[in-house]
């Protein structure tokens, strides 16, 4: 009689320690998608509101406390908590407005160590 291998004293599986290792690499990954996720959305949404406002009626004759009131407005209704006015930057070359976001979030990650995310977008857009 041969030996294939359907000898249930010789088939062997992971251990303790290896699923015990297993489980803690997936579980700290989860946490830090968890914990960073909703930044990158965040920073996501404040794109999406700022890219909207290329082609906006009348961009080129409002000034920068109006064009920042109305990326505020955006911003608001999408529930973007994480930016500051102090943030956004806005900027007048003729017809052009130039939007500058600079900003950075802080996660608390675990006890005392935190998650720094620095994100810096620049637009160049004309109103009609």
């Amino acid at each position: 009689m041969t030996n294939n291998g359907s000898n249930i004293n010789t088939q062997r599986g992971a251990s303790g320690l290896v699923m015990l290792v297993m489980v803690l690499f997936f579980g700290s990954l989860l946490t830090l998608l968890l914990k960073l996720g909703p930044a990158y959305a965040d920073d996501y949404t404040i794109q999406e509101a700022l890219e909207g406002l290329d082609g906006t009626k009348g961009l080129s004759a409002m000034g920068p406390a109006e064009v920042r009131s109305l990326i505020n407005k955006r911003l608001s209704v999408n529930n973007v908590r994480t930016l500051s006015a102090e943030s956004i930057t806005v900027d007048k070359d003729g017809d052009r407005v130039l939007i500058a976001v600079d900003y950075e979030v802080r996660s608390p990650v675990i006890s005392n160590i935190d998650a720094v995310m620095h994100f810096k977008h620049v637009y160049d857009m004309s109103g009609q």
